[in-house]
């Protein structure tokens, strides 16, 4: 039988707080077997999946993008080398627009500070006439890439 780690083990090794090793259970990213006690066991192989959704969180994905992904497996296997090639495959666009918004976002944000003004409402090189206010609320300017806005949750 392959050797089980506590979630007190898995949060050691992985860096993943227990809380959130329980929600990633519960939204379906990892799985657990329970002893006759109730306490949580996980094979070792969970330390590569934990691994893999914190990288995928990393490139922006949300845990419903990568459980969909990690469903792509058979069985709830954890990802391999392959495996992770496909997958991240599809992710380099979003990464390329990601690094494009945060160049744009860098070389405004120098310009912007040039100017000195420091007040979008009378910024007549960003904002004339406080234009943006008349689009909705939020930064009008900033890369869509850059507004998307992360779940709210402890997890991970």
């Amino acid at each position: 039988m392959a050797e089980e780690l506590t979630i007190g083990q898995v949060a050691q090794r992985s860096g993943v707080a227990a809380s959130a090793l329980r929600y990633y259970e519960a939204q379906g990213l990892v799985a657990a077997s329970r002893t006759a006690g109730g306490a949580r066991r996980f094979p070792r192989s969970v330390l590569r999946r934990l691994a893999f959704i914190r990288a995928a969180q990393n490139v922006g994905l949300t845990l419903p993008e990568i459980r969909e992904a990690l469903a792509t497996l058979p069985e709830g296997r954890t990802p391999s080398a392959r495996d992770w090639a496909r997958l991240s495959q599809g992710w380099r666009d979003r990464l390329d627009e990601q690094i494009a918004a945060l160049v744009q976002l860098r070389d405004g944000l120098s310009s912007c500070i040039g100017c000195g003004c420091l007040s979008l409402t009378r910024c007549a090189l960003s904002n004339p006439g406080d234009v943006a206010g008349g689009y909705g609320p939020g930064a009008r300017w900033l890369s869509p890439a850059l507004r998307r806005v992360p779940p709210t949750s402890n997890a991970g």
